[in-house]
């Protein structure tokens, strides 16, 4: 099967790249060669801007793909260059959505594929919203044949859950406190990018996937209390929390607070039955605490990764000193 990935050395999709391989999928990566991470070995890479028609065109001449997946696509027009790049060039077409285009606040737990969609907080939700619509009208009207996958909270080693990365972790272990959103107590869950490449790799070639929608996520659910504690754990540290309404501090970082309002701020509990059903090997097995340790491991060994992001860092400050 010979399969791109547009985009394919980010948090999400290296998990799924390394995976690929090793399940012998004849791999190729179309990016600009900007990541942080290494191209996995066995991938073919093609070096172009998919977002420069002139470029794309010219590095994916005479090629046509069993599946296409773009790892980095936002916007509505972003979509149709791609139905316009691969219109009669690929078996499957997979969109990356997000779980961010169900409805806010959700009427009802747990949320399936056929929860309704709608976001007015966040315009990265509204966006992936209008991209799905575009897809489905493509698939009405010409038979484009797409799959849509919504990740929800997914991680790696470099990516911590928290507002500002690396800066809550500092704030702990300098003995501040930290900002969490609401009483903590809202249901949330983080999913391994090794645990959601399983069920993502299995959708490769799957016929019977196109047309369809699905979320992959784990099924242990947290507190964001908890999550801030097992945090601290793996950190050496007992975490201060500080409980801070979502539109208070909203009003002090909007771009926090639209990251909660839109999404984090909202309890989620996912029914993976479906992608369990097209995948039967989606068995999600790793915990947020083995997560944490290997995030704090990461960050420890090179004092460059331990960022602090000097806005979030002054609202938790000017947060503290009101509601601590």
């Amino acid at each position: 099967m010979k399969v791109l990935f547009i985009g394919g050395t980010g948090v999400i999709s290296s998990a799924c790249s390394e995976l690929a391989l090793a399940r012998g999928i004849d791999l190729y990566l179309l990016n600009r060669g900007h990541s942080m991470r290494p191209v996995p070995a066995g991938a073919r890479v093609l070096h172009a801007d998919i977002r420069d028609p002139e470029q794309a065109h010219a590095a994916l001449a005479g090629h046509a793909f069993d599946v296409v997946v773009d790892w980095i696509a936002f916007t509505p027009d972003q979509v149709a260059a791609d139905i316009a790049l691969f219109r009669g060039r690929t078996g499957q077409y997979i969109f990356i959505s997000s779980a961010t285009v169900y409805e806010k606040p959700p009427s009802r737990l747990p949320i399936v594929e056929d929860t309704p969609l709608g976001n007015p907080f966040w315009t990265y939700a509204a966006n992936k919203i209008a991209c799905e619509r575009l897809l489905r009208e493509a698939a009405r009207v010409e038979g484009f044949p797409s799959t849509i996958v919504r990740p929800s909270h997914t991680y790696d080693r470099t990516k911590l859950p928290t507002a500002g990365h690396y800066t809550a972790i500092a704030r702990m272990r300098r003995g501040k406190p930290v900002v969490v959103h609401g009483d903590g107590s809202s249901i949330w869950v983080l999913t391994h990018h090794r645990d959601f490449a399983v069920g993502f790799v299995g959708l490769l070639g799957n016929a019977a996937a196109i047309g369809e929608a699905f979320h992959i996520t784990a099924d242990e659910l947290l507190t964001w209390n908890q999550i801030y504690r097992i945090l601290g754990d793996a950190a050496g540290v007992e975490p201060k929390l500080v409980h801070v309404p979502s539109d208070i501090i909203a009003r002090y970082d909007p771009e926090w607070g639209a990251g909660l309002l839109g999404d984090k701020a909202h309890s989620v509990i996912f029914d993976n039955s479906k992608i369990r059903r097209f995948v039967t090997d989606f068995a999600p097995a790793i915990p947020f605490a083995t997560g944490a340790r290997e995030i704090m491991a990461w960050h420890d060994a090179n004092p460059a990764r331990q960022v602090v992001n000097a806005s979030v860092d002054h609202a938790m400050d000017a947060l503290v000193a009101q509601w601590g």
